[in-house]
């Protein structure tokens, strides 16, 4: 995954040497973290009674232009390095404050990092370690992490390699994100709940569904279907995109909003297909539910 002089911890395989710069992440190889809380607004099945306990890393491996976290995943906001001791205490931290698991954000150029933390730390938290990502995730890299996650939430953003091009900088997402799925589903098989419908282990995938895009999200739902099945993972079928964080020469369809002609339609091919999990309502889309990164909190 990475040696001394040279980065290939994510498909992109930079090659940067991060001790001493960044990587195409935006990242040295010290990990920064933007924000830890209790956050309400995932999956019911992560929430659990007092939320889910987030930590926010900065960077990302992808170059999403409509990114509702970009102030931190593309370097607008610097963050705080944390040590491999603090991190693990962090986790500890949420844990105490009724987190019904640890909901690493963005973790995919930390996870050399991660990985030592996470044995030392994992068997005494006592609840799932979720890893939240795009998507886009080398299979050695998570071969190396097997073992360690618990619930795998990746991102499948798109199946047409122009759109991946244009709109996340990775003309090969889709082949790259389901050889990624394959592993996760690998290692952690179906899903499995808790008493209360908390989701112990499995893997939940999230699609979100972008303005003009209607037919390349029903294209990457067939295609997830016909690799893997319906019932092998949980699906997030996401309506919230919302134009005020596309950039001001973005595409016409990213600045503005998704229409419900088109949300339903690919809703209606999730259900056609037997997938199991959840839609959202139109009220989703806006601002509110993004955390304030400006307010920094541990």
């Amino acid at each position: 995954m990475q040696t001394d002089t040279s980065c290939s911890i994510c498909p992109r395989r930079c090659g940067a040497d991060r001790s001493t710069g960044a990587g195409f992440c935006g990242m040295p190889a010290g990990v920064r973290l933007a924000k830890a809380v209790l956050h309400p607004w995932e999956e019911p099945c992560l929430c659990g009674e007092h939320g889910s306990g987030a930590i926010f890393f900065c960077g990302c491996n992808l170059r999403c232009v409509y990114c509702q976290n970009r102030d931190v995943s593309q370097g607008l906001l610097p963050g705080r390095a944390f040590s491999a001791r603090e991190l693990g205490e962090l986790m500890l931290r949420l844990r105490d404050r009724g987190a019904c698991n640890i909901n690493l954000v963005t973790p995919t150029h930390y996870a050399a990092a991660l990985i030592p933390v996470l044995r030392e730390v994992r068997p005494r938290l006592g609840i799932p370690v979720v890893y939240n990502c795009g998507g886009y995730e080398s299979v050695d890299t998570l071969r190396a992490l097997e073992g360690l996650i618990d619930v795998y939430l990746p991102d499948c953003k798109y199946f047409d390699s122009a759109l991946s091009a244009r709109y996340s900088a990775a003309p090969d997402y889709f082949p790259v994100a389901l050889a990624a799925l394959r592993e996760m589903l690998r290692q952690t098989g179906a899903p499995v709940f808790a008493a209360d419908g908390t989701l112990l282990r499995g893997v939940l995938v999230r699609h979100l569904v972008l303005p003009g895009c209607r037919q390349d999200s029903m294209r990457v739902l067939r295609e997830l279907h016909d690799a893997c099945g319906s019932s092998a993972f949980l699906l997030s079928l996401m309506r919230q995109y919302s134009p005020e964080f596309a950039p001001p020469d973005a595409d016409p369809n990213l600045r503005r909003r998704l229409t419900s002609f088109e949300y339903a339609s690919v809703l209606e091919t999730a259900r056609s297909l037997g997938f199991r999990g959840y839609a959202q309502s139109r009220s989703s889309s806006g601002t509110a539910y993004t955390p304030d990164f400006r307010n920094a909190t541990f």
